[in-house]
């Protein structure tokens, strides 16, 4: 019981002051809302007409008659803004949730238009939360809970875009809880609101550590699928090694290149003359000396 009350005393702090606004002019049973602990404006008309009653369980709770208030059951809780017909009740609390009739009548008495509306009193979201985890092949499970607030709906949108279904394992864009497919990361918001309230809660997802891999195996049969980046061992890529090689190491060994050219180029044609010189020194005839006529 203790924790009831306590509860209801934080959502009546953190809701004090929330105001909403409902338009009823020329409607009939219109639906209204106001936050508990909060202030709820209803345009009834655009401007104060001569009598103007407003009942709640067909009991009096304001009276205005030629252009000034009769009574009120609540000063603290009911005002009145003749100028833009503007009606308030602060403070709402639970039992506010009622029908109320508006009733209005001529300077003679006759009635001129009677409307209905009813009004809802709920307790504002307080806080969301937002809980991803990671499942075995790379899908992710996110599941969003709030705090506080009366019938909260939930919504998904992923960067900015509703949450398409093309990115939904299971579940879909207005459930509490939803299950991603491999691969989809981004900024992932999860929006909880009721008709008094409104939050939005942040989670930045990414692919759990998991790749898509498109190789050849070791068999020569083309592997596609999504596996964990640690303990891939399926492909291999390939890594080309650039090295850096200093220029004048490269004008070096051109130099001694050339340098080599040159002298097998020069020996070559030192060679040919030689070979040359030897074979006109044997085509010349030798003159033969007798042993009696040389000295």
């Amino acid at each position: 019981m203790e924790a009831v009350v306590g509860l209801l005393v934080m959502l009546l702090a953190v809701s004090h002051g929330v105001e909403t606004k409902c338009d009823v002019r020329q409607k009939d049973g219109a639906q209204c809302y106001g936050a508990l602990g909060g202030t709820v404006f209803l345009q009834l008309m655009d401007r104060a007409p001569e009598r103007l009653a407003i009942d709640k369980n067909n009991n009096h709770i304001f009276r205005w008659k030629n252009y000034k208030i009769v009574n009120k059951s609540n000063e603290d809780k009911y005002s009145f803004t003749p100028s833009d017909g503007m009606f308030r009740i602060s403070n709402l609390i639970r039992a506010d949730t009622d029908e109320y009739r508006l009733i209005i009548h001529n300077s003679s008495g006759a009635l001129l238009e009677e409307r209905t509306l009813q009004l809802s009193i709920q307790a504002p979201v307080l806080s969301a939360r937002l809980v991803s985890e990671c499942l075995s092949q790379g899908e992710m499970r996110v599941s969003c809970s709030s705090e506080g607030g009366d019938s909260p709906q939930y919504s998904w949108s992923l960067d900015g875009h509703t949450l398409t279904e093309d990115k939904l394992l299971s579940g879909n864009h207005k459930t509490d809880s939803i299950t991603l497919r491999q691969g989809v990361e981004g900024a992932l918001v999860c929006s909880v609101k009721n008709h008094v309230s409104h939050l939005q809660k942040y989670h930045k997802i990414s692919t759990c550590g998991f790749i898509f891999i498109n190789c050849t195996g070791s068999n020569e049969t083309r592997i596609t699928q999504w596996m964990f980046a640690a303990t891939n061992t399926l492909c291999v890529e390939l890594t080309t090694i650039y090295t850096t090689v200093d220029p004048s190491l490269i004008c070096g060994l051109q130099t001694a290149v050339a340098a080599l050219l040159f002298s097998v180029v020069a020996a070559y044609f030192a060679w040919r003359k030689k070979k040359s010189q030897r074979a006109e020194g044997s085509a010349m005839p030798q003159e033969r000396q007798d042993a009696e006529t040389s000295v």
